[in-house]
């Protein structure tokens, strides 16, 4: 099985749920993520990529339901970035053989990410 998910965020709609709702950044980002984005001049910028990440993984397993602590971007500063997963996400890419590529991307605007669910055997091969 393999699959591919996209997703894409305007910045500003991140921004505003943020300002309106204080917590959500917990609900929705692991600490590393949010230290990530806080370290960074626009913090609503790299969540929003980041949140389009999780939403980019989802749709290439095509998940029903998830916990976003369950998929956490990390690298994406000096480095590619990589998703580090963990509960009943790990379980289901480890009982399908799988792994899960992802990239991320930024305007001033909007943020966007792409996912590839690949058979475990294929990560790092040329494509």
């Amino acid at each position: 099985m393999t699959g591919v998910g996209i997703d894409l965020l305007e910045i500003d709609r991140m921004q505003a749920a943020l300002d309106r709702r204080p917590r959500l950044a917990e609900r929705l980002f692991t600490p590393g993520e949010r230290e990530a984005a806080a370290a960074r001049a626009r913090p609503a910028q790299h969540l929003a990529a980041r949140f389009c990440a999780k939403e980019a993984v989802v749709k290439a397993l095509k998940l029903e339901s998830w916990d976003p602590h369950e998929i956490e971007v990390v690298g994406g500063g000096d480095g590619p970035p990589a998703i580090r997963v963990s509960g009943k996400v790990e379980a289901l890419i480890t009982q399908r053989g799988l792994t899960v590529e992802v990239s991320l991307t930024h305007s001033r605007d909007t943020a966007g990410a792409v996912a590839l669910a690949l058979p475990a055997a294929a990560r790092g091969a040329a494509c």
